[in-house]
């Protein structure tokens, strides 16, 4: 639990606080282009059970993962605590390669320039290297999707480069992945920077 919010998995009962933000017209102009935007709730709730929730729990050799519910611990101008404002996952985790990637992720975009995002990444930052001892957290985004990249940007996480033609999306289409990560040296330095930035929100 932050100042900010509160991560649980998530569950099929966060799905209707989750079917708003996916079919919010907003995430789809900026560039998040991996599914199509859901035109009713009920294709909303399809999808959220579909991407979110029927993953396979993480085996440790690089394969599934764990959605959570990303949610206000506090009151705050938009929004009362305990209000969904978006999921994010860990998954593909690689024991023996102390690797696990952190992504999945998407907000309503009334919570984009807020410290939703730095402190989310924060505290699973925080949870992959101090308490499970990863080496090597992987985040990764569309290269269409610049807001994003932008985003994982500001964390301090390096950008690694561009695999091409990498990911299908559901359109049929390829899309080119834009990598970035943070190491386990790099961790005591991005874990200042992000919280100087949530002390100063």
């Amino acid at each position: 639990m932050g100042h900010c919010v509160g991560l649980a998995p998530l569950r099929e009962a966060d799905l209707p606080d989750l079917a708003p933000i996916l079919m919010d017209p907003a995430v789809y102009a900026s560039g998040y282009v991996m599914h199509r935007r859901p035109a009713t709730t009920a294709d909303a709730l399809a999808l959220g059970r579909s991407r979110f929730l029927a993953a396979d729990a993480p085996d440790g050799v690089g394969f599934g993962r764990i959605a959570f519910a990303v949610r206000l611990a506090t009151d705050s101008p938009l929004d009362a605590a305990g209000s969904l404002v978006g999921t994010t996952s860990l998954g593909d985790a690689h024991l023996a390669n102390e690797s696990i990637h952190l992504g999945w992720t998407i907000y309503g975009s009334r919570w984009w320039g807020t410290a939703v995002n730095a402190e989310t990444k924060y505290l699973l930052l925080r949870h992959c290297f101090e308490e499970l001892g990863f080496g090597r957290v992987k985040l990764q985004t569309d290269r269409l999707n610049v807001r994003s990249a932008a985003a994982i940007a500001k964390l301090g996480a390096t950008r690694e480069g561009v695999l091409r033609r990498e990911t299908r999306r559901e359109d049929g289409s390829f899309r080119d992945t834009v990598v970035f990560s943070v190491l386990a040296d790099e961790w005591p330095a991005v874990s200042a920077g992000l919280l100087a930035r949530l002390n100063a929100a």
